[in-house]
């Protein structure tokens, strides 16, 4: 079986389990939790909880931070499927592997994406805690998720699937725009700034920072980009929060942990959840109106 199959099954298998209650529906909105950040996920709504495990060829997380489920339901009145948890190439899964779980969702029919992750700060003034938009990403891994052969079947929508396309707005500004919306509506400070991905696993070191920020970066993490490529190949819109969980190497006085990383997560969560609750139904507005004018 070919990794495409691979995908429409685990998405076939998932949608029976998501839809297996009277009345609910496949999700069109996604949303992926980061490292301590998982408290959106318990704002769902009559919720079916789907352990990665039980979903063929799903890869598992082994992060600490990282629950490992599926939990779809409704958030403000609007289905969704809440990713708890990611895996990472640091992990030892290929870029194939790290990326599957966005082509799943794609294939289940989502069709706008929240990513969320727990970043080290690089712009001067950052906070821990602090939530910022993405406006752009410097993508640093060393690879990219569609080397190999284009897979075309994997587009939804006109000017999806090809080979090369365009990375000129990865993250919506439509999307950016309801982000800031929400933000204000929850009293919830909301910059915009540039999200440059390693691979990871070991943090930065203060030089390598120095010339991040000098190419114009304000966030680092080991995440994300890789679902954006995948995402906008599907022709999935795409919205990036990232939790400031550290200031990065050489800009402050404590060692850099993992540890650290996630009691800095699970500090912001609450205040992430009430961002993330309010702004899926609008942002589920925005898809299903795109798609009743098509």
């Amino acid at each position: 079986m070919d990794y495409f199959d691979q995908v429409m099954e685990a998405a076939e298998f998932l949608r029976r389990s998501i839809t297996a209650r009277p009345g609910s529906t496949a999700p069109r909105v996604g949303v992926v939790l980061g490292s301590g950040l998982g408290a959106a996920a318990e704002a769902v709504r009559d919720a079916v909880m789907v352990p990665y495990a039980e979903i063929p060829y799903f890869p598992r997380s082994t992060v600490e931070g990282h629950s490992g489920r599926m939990v779809a339901g409704t958030l403000g009145g609007a289905a969704v499927v809440v990713m708890q948890g990611r895996v990472h190439f640091y992990e030892g899964y290929s870029p194939a592997q790290v990326t599957f779980p966005m082509r799943v969702l794609g294939a289940l029919g989502v069709r706008a994406v929240v990513l969320t992750n727990a970043a080290g700060g690089i712009a001067e003034g950052y906070q821990i805690g602090q939530l910022v938009a993405l406006a752009d990403h410097i993508n640093f891994m060393g690879w990219n998720p569609l080397v190999g052969q284009n897979e075309p079947r994997f587009g939804y929508g006109e000017g999806a699937g090809l080979r090369f396309f365009d990375m000129t707005e990865a993250y919506s500004k439509a999307l950016r725009r309801l982000a800031r919306e929400a933000a204000a509506e929850e009293g919830i400070a909301l910059d915009e700034g540039v999200y440059l991905a390693l691979s990871g696993p070991s943090f930065e070191t203060p030089a390598e920072i120095r010339a991040f920020r000098a190419l114009g970066a304000t966030l680092v993490g080991m995440s994300t980009v890789p679902e954006t490529i995948v995402a906008r190949h599907m022709g999935i819109a795409v919205l990036g929060l990232s939790c400031v969980t550290n200031l990065a190497a050489g800009l402050g006085a404590a060692k850099l942990s993992h540890e650290d990383v996630f009691a800095a997560g699970r500090r912001v969560e609450q205040r992430l959840a009430r961002l993330v609750e309010r702004l899926v139904p609008m942002i589920a507005a925005r898809v299903d109106g795109a798609a009743g004018s098509g």
